[in-house]
């Protein structure tokens, strides 16, 4: 029996909880190779290359301006039928785009232009490797996880991603040092090779006798054909902006947190460091309880997807202006907590929207969801790439205007606040949209359909 069809018993049958870590573990080397993109590679050009930090910042942005061809790869996988060759098929080039990217650093050192070159091009393959793979494995997990299951399974999933941040780094620090070129090329190597390993054993079986070709009729319809049909659809186009707000929300403090702690609150870089952390931390409790409060009380369902966003995303809003009203009072706030219950929200929202995501893939037109979770996908990695910058670029334009940190700084986070709210007011339109689509589909394909669908 595959591991794909086999059940813990409870009746539920999907993917079994063995099968669900199998596919977490294909985030885990997904993000082996992208931390190693986005932190060591930046750390070695700014400091080691004593480039600009713009350098780095534009090639990261590369990356997420790539993926806004995720719906593309999605209807690849729609048309083909398996989502297991894509999902290894984009690791591998990932892989090869992890390895160009570091020998394109490390050519820098000799010749600028001719590395800068070849490390926008390697970019651009990561942008495709992220894309192809990333998009896959969640169409896979959207499609072969019960109901119930995934909101633990997007915990799980996405812990699982931190793990490969946080395991990567160490590991490949301690082989670093003393650092030259060739070690760094041979280290970016020797990940990339072993998370396409670990990729091909984690998904291998794991699609067997679960998935029918599309017909002739279907695997003929052009790309730009089957992407209209799923933005015709309201709700996954109210979705992707939900997507796309929500996430440009979740951002946009990525860059403004530890200089707020700094100017504000006096914290030493090390200190700041450190209130990233709880951060974190605040982010891996949240995950971890709606998962678990999640599958405990039945999973996300098209109803209570409404209840967990909203209130992750009006929690979060709630944070941020209490960030706020703290850069007033100053230093007898209490930052701490208040950045770890930020955190906990952010959590708590993002494994609520993950595991929404999962839920509602499959709503709409049938043999679409790779395009449809592509879309909601491009959407979030353009939120991300603008996030940031946004951000830094509010901070900067606020205090030239007002002259005051501490009001530059809370007038971002109110923004950002802002952003939340109406990200919750979004989400309670995409709930109802979906379950006026689930309704209607009921009706037209039949009582036995409705009484299957009811308990959406």
């Amino acid at each position: 029996m595959s591991v794909s069809s086999t059940s813990t018993g409870d009746g539920l049958g999907g993917l079994s909880w063995i099968g669900i870590v199998r596919l977490g573990l294909v985030q885990t080397a997904l993000g082996a190779i992208v931390v190693l993109t986005t932190s060591t590679l930046n750390r070695v050009m700014v400091v080691e290359l004593a480039l600009p930090a713009m350098l780095p910042g534009a090639l990261v942005a590369i990356h997420y301006a790539v993926q806004m061809l995720r719906p593309r790869w999605g209807h690849g996988s729609d048309m083909g039928g398996r989502r297991t060759p894509w999902i290894i098929g984009g690791m591998a080039t990932l892989a090869l785009g992890g390895v160009g990217a570091a020998a394109s650093v490390a050519l820098m050192e000799s010749h600028l232009f001719a590395g800068t070159a070849a490390a926008v091009a390697a970019f651009l393959v990561i942008g495709v490797g992220v894309g192809a793979s990333g998009t896959s494995l969640l169409v896979l997990l959207a499609t072969e996880v019960s109901e119930r299951r995934r909101p633990a399974a997007a915990s799980i999933v996405w812990l699982m991603m931190i793990a490969g941040f946080v395991v990567t780094t160490i590991t490949a620090g301690s082989f670093l040092d003393p650092y030259t070129p060739a070690r760094l090329v041979a280290v970016s190597g020797s990940v990339s090779a072993i998370a396409v390993l670990v990729t091909i054993v984690a998904v291998w079986g794991i699609e067997t006798g679960r998935r029918q070709k599309p017909s002739n009729t279907e695997e003929k319809t052009p790309f730009l054909e089957a992407l209209g049909q799923v933005w015709a659809e309201p709700m996954a186009r109210r979705f992707a902006i939900f997507v796309f707000v929500s996430m440009l929300a979740y951002s946009a403090q990525d860059l403004v947190l530890e200089p707020f702690a700094g100017a504000v609150f006096g914290f030493t870089p090390g200190e700041s460091t450190k209130l990233s952390g709880t951060h974190h931390g605040g982010v891996f409790v949240g995950m971890i309880t709606v998962g678990a409060l999640g599958t405990w009380l039945g999973g996300i369902t098209l109803r209570s997807m409404r209840t967990w966003v909203m209130g992750g995303c009006l929690a979060s809003a709630v944070c941020l202006i209490g960030l706020a009203v703290g850069g007033a009072v100053g230093p007898g706030w209490p930052l701490k907590a208040n950045v770890f219950a930020l955190g906990f929200a952010n959590g708590a929202f993002a494994v609520a929207a993950i595991g929404s995501m999962m839920g509602l893939a499959g709503v709409g037109r049938q043999k679409r969801e790779g395009v449809r979770m592509g879309v909601w996908g491009a959407a979030q990695a353009i939120a991300f790439g603008l996030g940031g910058f946004l951000g830094t670029v509010a901070v900067d334009a606020t205090r030239a205007a007002t002259g005051t940190v501490a009001t530059a700084y809370g007038t971002v986070f109110v923004m950002e606040g802002l952003l939340f709210v109406a990200a919750a007011l979004l989400a309670l339109r995409v709930g109802r949209t979906a379950a006026d689509q689930v309704r209607i589909k009921s009706t037209s394909m039949g009582d036995g359909f409705a009484a299957g669908m009811a308990n959406q």
